[in-house]
């Protein structure tokens, strides 16, 4: 089996994409594209991708709305690519579901250390992490990256997984924006830390876990967060 990744790319700017087909492929990433949203899509859904670079300026559609469109039934990376250069952009795509951004201008090495960063958070677990740790009705499964809440896939994207396994490795303990972000290795810390705030927001909403009547999260105001659920590990 081919040991090579899956790149799909989904931008109008023809000469940027030959660019990085050629670029990508020097690190065993195989591209395919398309220039138009729907052409996007329908490709996602043929070719089963490794990870999705995503433009925000797009013919027809923008970015958001086929990040939107993504996330109705695919967990794959996401990064997106915005030429205006504004943080609400970034915020936008980030609450949307992507998994990591990038302002154009850029450098193609800079791509490629984004996209190994967010493809490396997807390899297969080691040995010692095909753990299933549980707090309640929440279920976190390392090895198969599966969370379920009362038996239910919570469509988890690839940083809101990591963002929760790591609060489930360390309950208790109050994580800062800083140590978050380390451990998710890649994310840009821009905006005031609000890809960490976003992954949060995202994660409660989906564990149903408001922030004034919290299960799992605490908010600690001034530093971070922390796991207030009781966790128990199961061997897998």
């Amino acid at each position: 089996m081919s040991s090579k990744k899956q790149i799909l790319i989904i931008d109008d700017d023809e000469k940027l994409t030959e660019l990085l087909k050629s670029y990508l492929a020097k690190f065993d990433m195989t591209v395919t594209s398309a220039t138009r949203p729907e052409e996007g899509l329908a490709l996602l859904k043929r070719s089963s991708p490794h990870l999705v670079i995503l433009d925000v300026m797009l013919p027809g559609q923008d970015g958001f709305s086929v990040c939107k469109e993504i996330r109705k039934s695919s967990k794959v990376p996401v990064i997106m690519l915005t030429a205006r250069g504004d943080v609400t952009d970034r915020v936008v795509g980030l609450e949307l579901g992507a998994d990591d951004y990038l302002p154009k201008p850029f450098e193609p090495r800079e791509l490629v250390a984004r996209v190994e960063s967010v493809l490396r958070r997807l390899a297969p677990a080691a040995p010692t992490e095909g753990q299933l740790l549980k707090s309640e009705s929440l279920t976190l499964d390392l090895g198969k990256r599966l969370a379920l809440l009362k038996g239910k896939d919570l469509a988890l994207t690839t940083t809101e997984f990591e963002t929760l396994a790591f609060f489930m490795k360390n309950p208790g303990a109050v994580l800062n924006r800083d140590q978050i972000m380390e451990y998710l290795k890649g994310i840009e810390c821009e905006a005031f830390n609000r890809s960490v705030d976003i992954a949060m927001s995202r994660l409660r909403k989906k564990l149903g876990d408001p922030a004034d009547k919290p299960k799992y999260f605490k908010t600690v105001w001034g530093t971070g967060y922390m796991f207030i659920g009781k966790v128990a590990v199961h061997e897998a």
